[in-house]
């Protein structure tokens, strides 16, 4: 049997309920990518926990976005 897909992403099953403030997302965000930067493209794992990284970093970067604008 084929197990069933799961998306990266479930709001319900993953939402923190916390929003970081914008200049910690955006250091966090920066430091994601530096640790992503030199995944091997060949290590599908390796890829696997860059998408899953940077998808949450992302995700708390918009948020903490969304927050500012809305404090204006």
């Amino acid at each position: 049997m084929t197990p069933r897909p799961q998306a990266l992403y479930d709001a319900v099953r993953d939402a923190s309920g916390w929003t970081p403030p914008l200049d910690l997302a955006r250091y966090l965000a920066r430091q994601a990518l530096a640790e992503c930067q030199s995944a091997d493209i060949h290590d599908p794992a390796a890829m696997i926990r860059a998408a899953v990284s940077l998808e949450s970093r992302l995700r708390h970067l918009l948020d903490a976005l969304d927050a500012e604008d809305g404090a204006r």
